[in-house]
């Protein structure tokens, strides 16, 4: 059989991006960066900082993420409220699971990246009506960009 010259494209990989809070400390200190904690799926790609509000996920053109959210208190209410992206990169929209009150958001990676690109996420936490945001940014990088300290 002949080699292909036009491989099939391929397939958008999701990214999940998880974010930890602790809506009780949060309530408590007013500070949502000492009580917040970033993971994603990607580490294989390069993504480094997981634990810390200063995550690097790896991604390329294509991807799709999805950010959620677990409080680390199970009766204090958490919502994932808004990310604050730069729109040309990614545009976030929100979603809820069907049959639940659950929020996550989801977008497409539409370019690949030369620089790390910030984004900040607010959540509303408990009964408060202004959501808090993350003074921290976390950042998408290019694959080159993944292990390179952010200038």
């Amino acid at each position: 059989m002949p080699p292909t010259t036009n491989p099939e494209p391929r397939a958008a990989r999701p990214v999940t991006i998880t974010s930890v809070v602790d809506p009780v400390a949060a309530l408590a200190s007013g500070n949502l960066d000492e009580n917040l904690y970033l993971y994603d799926t990607n580490r294989t790609s390069g993504s480094t900082g997981f634990g810390t509000t200063e995550l690097r996920t790896g991604v390329r053109k294509g991807d799709v993420l999805l950010w959620n959210v677990i409080p680390l208190e199970c009766e204090t209410f958490v919502a994932l409220a808004g990310i604050d992206i730069d729109r040309r990169v990614a545009d976030p929209v929100q979603k809820v699971y069907p049959g639940t009150d659950i929020v996550f958001w989801t977008a497409t990676v539409k370019r690949d990246l030369v620089k790390p690109v910030s984004y900040r996420l607010s959540f509303l936490l408990g009964g408060v009506a202004e959501p808090y945001t993350a003074d921290a940014s976390s950042f998408l990088v290019g694959a080159a960009q993944a292990k390179e300290p952010v200038k």
